[in-house]
């Protein structure tokens, strides 16, 4: 929805931006995985230009290509940013051994890799939907290195 004077207060005051999760995150692991790994927003985007998401590295790759269409709508980019950050987690969850599903105290979910190394890939989301970089793909390569 573009409604210019909203825009101009989100501006101004600062939009809240960002996902969290409270309660059972480290009672069902796996319940709060397939919760995040939903992205329904950046799984239709990608379906309309013909990106199979299949929680793949190549599948990152894809959405990097993608023309950001979504820049033109500030409240889309931000649930696409939401959405991108979660998605990019669940494949380094799903793909990187070792790596985890880790909730901040604020709510905030966040990946943990065996090095100890935690990833905010919704802040790296964000920065993705509303500037492309950094690449999701090289994000997951720096990840499976660490």
């Amino acid at each position: 929805m573009n409604i210019p004077f909203l825009d101009s207060w989100r501006k101004r005051h600062g939009m809240a931006r960002g996902v969290a999760v409270f309660g059972g995150g480290e009672r069902d692991p796996e319940g709060m995985a397939e919760l995040l790994a939903e992205a329904d927003l950046l799984r239709g985007q990608a379906a309309d230009s013909g990106v199979r998401l299949d929680d793949s590295p190549a599948s990152l790759e894809a959405l990097d290509q993608l023309l950001p269409r979504w820049r033109d709508d500030p409240e889309t980019m931000t649930w696409l940013g939401n959405d991108a950050g979660l998605y990019l987690g669940t494949v380094i969850v799903r793909r990187v051994t070792g790596a985890r599903w880790r909730v901040w105290p604020n709510g905030q979910p966040v990946v943990r890799l065996d090095s100890g190394r935690e990833v905010d890939v919704v802040g790296i989301g964000h920065a993705w939907a509303s500037g492309g970089t950094p690449e999701l793909s090289q994000v997951y390569a720096e990840a499976a290195e660490s």
